[in-house]
């Protein structure tokens, strides 16, 4: 099979096309033929080696062992089946749940032993993939390329929104709204739970396709006086923010945040720190979360909900799995309008 590794940390070099044997499943495993693999920032890091030897930061504390085959938002087709594993599962199009860990159900993705497809196991750049059966679901939608999107950008966008408890009528401010997590953040807080959605994005051309997805305000955070713009737009402090950016848009989240509010991040690509004045946190009273993943519950809750049409699918661009590179390169670019899509 062709198959995309990483060989270690480093720029866009370290990403080889190669030609590998097809993966055997083994007992309680299938092989799926992998259809369309969406890109995550997580692939980026772990290459870069944001996630490396050492670093508390990433999915384990030792680090990815090279090579390795990235992706884990993946769609596809069982084609073999395992020992033990139900032949009637052969043929049946599937998204992968993409951890294995011994945590008890509602902390599967915190548990110590999580392991991370494409990071701890070979991932979705390849033409084959094996998984546990187990953690492989019913694919929510007919096409492959679009139900390969959801399962981290919109799991993680779930989890976020149950860890805040959105209550109808809230108001949720959204950063890097057009983004991978964010175009999610957007749809589950607004269409999932009828919250009134602020969405932060860089250029504003995209404003009415935002609205379209739910949000009731869309704004720049190129604006010089962002904070006052959602204060003024919502008549008063938000309750929450659910946050992508992490240093670039942190003081202006806190700062609009109302007594009480809710900070919820999982990512920082607008910066890795930030300073924090303590007073603002206790003297307003400010929860923070820090989320990624989700459980299994919340995963089979989504797919439920992208069923029902509550979240669409948004893909910006495609790339044969060839091509992983450029496409790798093309998803770091600023202005994009949500996923990135490999098709092997």
């Amino acid at each position: 099979m062709k198959a995309v590794q990483v060989t270690g940390h480093g720029g866009l070099e370290k990403l080889n096309l190669v030609t590998l044997d097809i993966p055997e499943p083994k007992a309680g495993e299938v092989l799926v033929k992998v259809k369309a693999c969406a890109i995550n920032n997580t692939e980026i890091w772990m290459r870069e080696g944001a996630y490396g030897e050492g670093s508390k930061s990433g999915w384990r504390p030792e680090g990815t062992v090279f090579p390795r085959i990235p992706g884990s938002d993946i769609a596809g087709r069982i084609v073999k089946v395992g020992p033990s594993v139900a032949p009637s599962m052969k043929g049946k199009d599937v998204v992968l749940y993409p951890l294995t860990s011994s945590g008890k159900a509602g902390s599967e993705h915190i548990a110590e032993d999580m392991s991370f497809i494409g990071s701890e196991y070979d991932g979705g750049y390849a033409e084959y993939v094996v998984w546990p059966a187990e953690l492989c679901l019913p694919m929510p939608l007919s096409d492959y390329k679009e139900s390969a999107v959801f399962s981290v950008s919109g799991l993680t966008a779930w989890h976020m929104a149950n860890q805040i408890d959105i209550k109808p009528g809230e108001t949720i401010v959204v950063t890097g709204a057009n983004g991978g997590v964010g175009i999610y953040n957007v749809q589950i807080a607004s269409k999932v739970y009828g919250a009134n959605v602020i969405a932060i994005v860089g250029d504003l051309a995209v404003e009415e396709r935002m609205k379209s997805l739910g949000a009731k305000h869309v704004l720049s955070y190129k604006s010089d006086n962002l904070a006052d713009e959602i204060l003024e737009v919502n008549g008063g402090p938000v309750d929450s923010v659910l946050d992508v950016v992490g240093d670039a848009l942190f003081s202006v989240s806190l700062n609009v945040l109302k007594k009480g509010g809710k900070f919820c991040t999982s990512g920082s690509a607008g910066g890795q720190k930030s300073e924090l004045d303590f007073r603002t946190l206790y003297l307003k009273h400010i929860t923070l979360y820090g989320s990624v993943l989700g459980t299994r519950d919340e995963f089979e809750a989504m797919l439920e909900a992208i069923k029902e049409g509550k979240i669409k699918p948004v893909i910006d661009r495609t790339f044969p799995l060839e091509e992983a590179r450029e496409a790798q390169r093309y998803f770091k670019k600023s202005g994009k309008f949500g996923k990135v899509v490999l098709l092997p």
